[in-house]
């Protein structure tokens, strides 16, 4: 097989039952250290359900992403701007940004919109968006160069979570993001390959090193990019919601409105 990433030809790494059925190769790019699968064939049976059942952090991992991206997007990037949660599920992100004070929009063709309905993307205003975030999404993406072309085409700025090890290879037993067990993550991400991708673009990449990142093309102290993302540990973030105001009670007006003039 040959990197998606860099095009090189990649090694066999190890072979693991997905699914608790499918016996699938993983391959490790030795340039760039990104980690594949074989072509997926599971997929269709891994995504009856958009969002798996093992995933019982995804409240608390939107929480903490809000208040997290709203330190960053309030002191590096317009306050009253236009937002793209891309790959939005549920829309609980969205929803939870908006209550923030920020100017979020959902896109999500595989999951239904429950927290967000009202303010779902308009394809009339793509290149408008002053960020796209994207989170817990890179490990799923079948073809993730492709897919990054089309982020960009929303904006210059793509914030976006996912999780990264140092180009040597986590071992199967011993990492738990593989999730042999729902079969939908199939892209594996090191640091050098995250670095390749901005390159690629012509973006810089900001990272904490673990989970949370950002391709831009704006200028910004890496150090003050890591300082605003823990600062929400501090109460930082609440700050926000007092400074902003909150859409919480202007979206539902908005939305009875447009009910009444249907």
């Amino acid at each position: 097989m040959r990197c998606k990433i860099c095009d090189t030809i990649a090694v066999h790494l190890f072979r693991r039952r997905v699914l608790h059925k499918y016996d699938a190769d993983y391959f490790q790019c030795p340039r760039c250290k990104f980690i594949q699968t074989e072509e997926p064939y599971w997929l269709n049976e891994a995504y009856e359900n958009s969002i798996n059942i093992e995933d019982t952090g995804i409240a608390k991992r939107n929480i903490i992403f809000s208040k997290r991206t709203s330190l960053l997007l309030y002191f590096l990037f317009d306050r009253k701007g236009r937002y793209l949660d891309y790959g939005g599920g549920y829309g609980l992100f969205v929803r939870l940004m908006r209550d923030y004070g920020f100017d979020f929009f959902w896109n999500d063709p595989y999951t239904e919109n429950i927290f967000a309905r009202g303010f779902e993307h308009l394809e009339d205003l793509k290149k408008n968006y002053t960020a796209v975030t994207i989170f817990e999404c890179f490990e799923h993406f079948l073809n993730p160069l492709e897919e990054m072309g089309k982020i960009l085409s929303y904006s210059d700025t793509v914030i976006f979570s996912t999780e990264i090890f140092n180009n040597k290879a986590p071992l199967p037993d011993e990492w738990k993001y593989y999730y042999f067990s729902h079969g939908q993550h199939i892209a594996f991400y090191s640091l050098e390959s995250l670095e390749y991708i901005a390159k690629k673009y012509n973006k810089k990449l900001h990272t904490n090193g673990k989970s949370f990142h950002m391709f831009t093309s704006k200028n910004i102290n890496n150090y003050f990019f890591n300082f605003l993302l823990n600062a929400y540990l501090f109460g930082a973030a609440t700050l926000i919601k007092i400074k902003l105001e909150s859409k919480t009670n202007s979206d539902s007006t908005l939305l009875q409105n447009q009910r009444a003039s249907i």
